[in-house]
């Protein structure tokens, strides 16, 4: 938190929360003009509160009761209030004191501390939410503890305390509970903090998705019409609660809008409103959010526009909408929203503007823009893909994509997290959670306006400066499936909803067109997979042939997945068939349901049959692993959908896909191959065939089905295979998801950070103090070159010296104090590092060879003032490699590693990764650029030393982590030789650090 001069109001306190049950609540400190709100607040607490609080009856505040708490100095005496509504639901106050126990001023560092909370309000983390901020409000007056008195039967307090996750000592002395509490974050309270805020946030999405009552308000009077569309969408989307359409311009004696009550206003209802849908003009919205507020409603879906998209007028409404809303403790989804859908049979919300809500999937799928959103429901559903929820947050003014993976998180209903983003309000926390889901669930991501260079219309969000890149490098740090096009959105999700996770990049194709598989091959090896020899099954192969080569494939230890290929089969008299491809589609999935659990894929070029049978697919369904014994993959156990949610069974989405369908009718004939010579009996799931069982689970999937789930529905437990228009659209599908696996399997031994002996943290914590001084602005200072290598040695990293050489006898003389051979450099801007240009001479093996390349410098560059020469010991041959860490303020410390001179600078084969890095972090980040091969002995050269690189990446993020006024860093060349390393230039750039508004306590953003 920044420093506020003492006894000014510090508004960079207020916060908005979301408590534990979801609802927002506003935190702010008490002025001396809230003494009316205060005692209105102390009157509706119970005479038992009030006891707990005083330590004896205190029905009323004094006068001067009410003096001494609305008015405070900011700094040894504040006083934080929760309000909702504009009204007290809790007030929390800490006064600084002395060992004595008296008042005192600093340098005193501890406080007192007590908490009065409403009773109608006590259960929802009230009091737990304002520990947090009273905290970190102390931690910047200088207060390191607090101390607490608490009677013993006051439990719930006592637990506040308790759970908080701070260091603290409890003892009982006259008849009470003294706690004391040290005040420092530690892992524990920061744990505890983002659990708080995790489930708190799940809860407000949970809100918004599965209310029991929904209000469409600015229903029209006649058919047609936003609201009168959503409230249509609700009644055919067979909502299970209860649906109330509102209008202030409906006649008075009007009862009922198609057959659902209708009312002037949510006041007039009379009962409870949960979710309100706002479909009115953006200037009628005020007044509806009031209404609502008013009368309790928790969540809002606001459809309309002209917000912050329409210019910096709109900007200001659509924080004006966001405070009032937040003001009566409710959440927003919008504005300018497309809307929300929950296809749980216990819900089936379609608040929202689609006509034909999804089928019931496993897949969540949130957007930032309402034509993606279209185009992607339109695509899902065409390819009889399913979804568990959809959201459209259009301006996400409020609710975000960060609350959404809060949510998803937990939800067993969803295996698979879809992300179309125009931008990350709070990237930081993006990444956190993105990683933690992800080590549960596939979370796939693709992002608009990577390189416009600002903020898309009306997402009034901070703007990173780093490159799209490094946010794609970090997005895969955190194991976030990163992706280029809405296509191949669909394209992932679908394996990753259907299939299970492949154990490794081993890919078995099997065909009956040598061509296509061929394709299918390269396509492979330019993914990075290790396909093996494709099978041709030659253009005669019959469904039954198809069937054998799966079964065998899968069944092969050497294969971690398989890609089918097929093409119209050409008859004798040249005619192409391609049937109805039933017969063919179900020997797939007989094949694929009977052989251990891999990742089948099918990819069919102009089999309209074949097609026709995959598009009839029905809801995506969960699978799970094979249990010892069992060759069929155990389902995840999900009620069966209603035959109103089927996908239709015809046409292509935008991107050409389809999805293998689940049942197959007895007596189909093939299609797509050749007909079998005779009839077959019907397909049938048989007995497990032989094989290991399989490894990775349906990513989200438990693993195991409760008893009689799904049992009533033909083929109910067998797995759906995707199938796509292109080889190279499913073997790219299958990269992320072998990618994605083995993360999955890293994520699992997480690595450490390690701890090296000679760090001198206290000393660079002295230096970097001296070196910023107390008058320094916020853009800093680059150190000296001295000081430089002073602050990077205490951290184990050794710069090479360099001298001066303003001219050749100066260079000479050291030459002579480093030592033959060595290196003459120009050091000026225009010539740093660019040996390309001959502003470098090398091993200069005496007096002779350096004064005649001082002569060829200077004449070739300008006088000695302009190159600002130097000389350097020569180096142990080796590669020069580039190491930097920088300080984004949006997204943290980054560390950044690369070749020097053209492949980093010219091609941008740089990698990146957050600080603190891992030593696994390390590891990939050497491993992660195309050029990394010059490090590993290529064309018959000598590996360098990986592991000193690697030392020296993880002792220059220990140094930024450390200290965080090291704004900048950067190492170059940094020449990694067969033994060692060195590090030849260094710079330093100091700054006083930024707020970490990610260790803070729990608050909403305002934008």
């Amino acid at each position: 938190m920044q420093t506020q001069p003492d006894h000014a109001y510090p508004d960079h306190w207020e916060a908005d929360v979301v408590l534990r049950d979801g609802g927002t609540a506003r935190i702010r400190p008490i002025t001396a003009d809230d003494a009316e709100r205060l005692v209105s607040f102390y009157e509706q607490v119970s005479d038992e509160s009030k006891y707990y609080r005083f330590f004896a009856p205190y029905p009323r505040l004094s006068a001067k009761d009410v003096h001494r708490f609305t008015h405070h100095d900011y700094v040894d005496r504040v006083g934080l209030a929760v309000t909702v509504g504009g009204d007290f639901i809790a007030t929390v106050r800490y006064d600084r004191i002395n060992a004595d126990g008296r008042p005192a001023s600093a340098p005193a560092d501890e406080a007192e501390v007590a908490f009065l909370v409403q009773d109608a309000h006590q259960g929802r983390g009230v009091a737990s939410a304002l520990l947090e901020h009273i905290a970190a409000v102390a931690r910047e007056r200088g207060i390191t503890r607090f101390a607490a008195e608490v009677l013993p039967a006051n439990n719930k307090m006592i637990k506040v305390f308790r759970d908080a996750g701070y260091t603290q000592k409890r003892s009982f002395e006259d008849g009470s509970v003294h706690l004391t509490l040290d005040l420092e974050p530690t892992a524990e309270s920061l744990a505890v903090q983002r659990g708080r805020e995790q489930r708190a946030e799940a809860r407000s999405v949970q809100r918004l998705l599965a209310p029991g009552s929904v209000a469409v308000i600015g229903t029209g009077r006649a058919p047609g019409g936003v609201g009168r569309t959503v409230l249509r969408n609700l009644l055919e989307g067979g909502y299970t609660g209860r649906t109330y359409a509102v209008n202030r311009a409906f006649a008075e004696d009007r009862r009922e809008v198609d057959g659902v009550p209708a009312f002037r206003s949510v006041g007039e209802i009379g009962e409870p409103v949960d979710l309100a849908v706002v479909a009115v003009p953006a200037e009628r919205v005020p007044d509806v959010v009031a209404d609502c507020g008013e009368h309790g409603v928790q969540g809002l879906v606001v459809l309309a526009a002209g917000y912050a998209e329409s210019g910096p007028e709109g900007r200001q409404r659509q924080r004006e909408l966001v405070r009032q809303a937040r003001s009566y403790g409710m959440r927003i989804i919008g504005p300018n929203a497309f809307g929300v859908i929950n296809t749980s049979p216990g819900v089936r919300l379609n608040a929202s503007l689609a006509p034909h809500p999804p089928a019931r999937g496993r897949i969540g799928l949130f957007t930032q823009s309402g034509a993606i959103g279209i185009a992607l429901l339109s695509g899902l559903h065409r390819r009889g893909a399913g979804l568990s929820s959809f959201i459209s947050a259009g301006n996400r003014a409020d609710v975000s994509g960060n609350d959404f993976l809060q949510y998803w998180y937990e939800d067993p209903d969803t295996d698979v997290v879809l992300l179309y983003l125009e931008s990350i309000g709070n990237p930081r926390k993006f990444t956190r959670l993105a990683r933690r889901t992800a080590a549960v669930k596939p979370v796939v991501v693709v992002k608009g306006a990577r390189h416009s260079g600002s903020e898309p219309p009306g997402h009034a969000v901070p703007v990173t400066r780093i490159p799209d890149a490094t946010v794609g490098d970090l997005l895969r740090q955190a194991g976030v499936i990163r992706v280029d096009t809405v296509t191949e959105l669909v394209d992932a999700g679908l394996l990753l909803a259907g299939q299970p996770l492949p154990a490794g990049p081993r890919v078995a194709i099997l065909g009956n067109s040598e061509s296509l598989g061929l394709l299918t091959y390269d396509a492979c090896l330019a993914e990075g997979l290790r396909p093996l020899p494709p099978t041709d099954l030659t253009t005669a192969a019959t469904p039954a042939d198809f069937r054998a080569a799966l079964a065998r494939a899968l069944t092969d230890e050497g294969c971690d997945a398989v890609v089918v290929t097929a093409i119209p089969w050409v008859g004798d008299n040249g005619v192409t068939e391609s049937g109805d491809g039933e017969v063919l589609a179900a020997a797939l999935r007989e094949a694929a349901a009977t052989s251990p659990a891999k990742p089948v894929s099918v990819v069919h070029v102009e089999l309209g049959g074949l097609a026709d049978a995959l598009a009839a697919a029905g809801t995506t369904r969960p699978r799970a692993s094979v249990p010892a014994g069992l060759g069929a993959p155990v389902s995840a156990g999900r009620p069966p959908a209603p035959a109103a949610e089927q996908a239709p069974a015809a046409g292509r989405d935008l991107a050409g896909g389809d999805v293998a369908a689940a049942r197959r009718e007895p007596g189909a004939e093939s299609g797509g191959v050749r007909p079998p010579a005779s009839p077959r009996p019907p397909v049938a799931a048989g007995p497990a065939r032989g094989g290991p069982p399989a490894a990775s689970p349906a990513p989200g999937s438990s693993g195991r089905a409760p008893a009689g789930a799904e049992a009533d529905r033909p083929g109910a437990d067998q797995r759906r295979i995707p199938a796509y228009p292109a080889a190279e659209r499913a073997v790219r599908a299958l990269a992320e998801a072998v990618k994605y696996a083995q993360w999955r399997r890293h994520a699992a031994e997480p690595g450490r950070v390690p701890e090296y002996e000679n760090i001198d943290e206290a000393g660079a914590a002295a230096q970097i103090d001296g070196l910023i001084g107390e008058d320094t602005g916020s853009r800093g200072i680059t150190l000296a070159a001295g000081d430089a290598r002073e602050l990077l040695g205490r951290y184990g990293i050794l710069v090479r010296h360099t001298l001066p050489a303003p001219g050749p006898d100066d260079a000479v003389t050291a030459a002579e104090a480093l030592g033959y051979p060595v290196a003459l450099k120009t050091t000026a801007p225009h010539l740093r590092h660019r040996a390309d240009l001959g502003g470098v001479r090398l091993d200069l093996a005496n007096e002779a060879q350096l004064r005649q390349a001082y002569e060829e410098l200077t004449e070739a560059f300008g006088k000695p003032e302009e190159l600002q020469p130097v000389v350097q010991a020569m180096v142990p041959r080796g590669v020069d490699t580039v190491v930097r860490a920088a300080i984004d303020p949006a997204v943290g410390a980054v560390l950044s590693f690369g070749l020097a001179g053209a492949p980093s600078e010219l091609l941008g084969d740089t990698s990146h990764r957050l600080v603190p890095a891992t030593d696994r972090d390390a590891a990939e980040l050497i491993r992660a650029i195309r050029t990394a091969p010059l490090l590993f002995g290529w064309r018959g050269s000598a590996p360098v030393d990986t592991a000193a690189l690697e030392e020296l990446l993880l002792r220059v993020s220990r140094l930024v982590d450390d200290h965080p006024e090291v704004v900048g860093i950067s190492l170059e060349p940094v020449v990694v030789a067969q033994r060692g390393l060195s590090v030849l230039g260094a710079s330093v750039r100091l700054a006083p650090p930024a707020a970490r508004t990610d260790l803070g306590p729990r608050r909403l953003p305002s934008y």
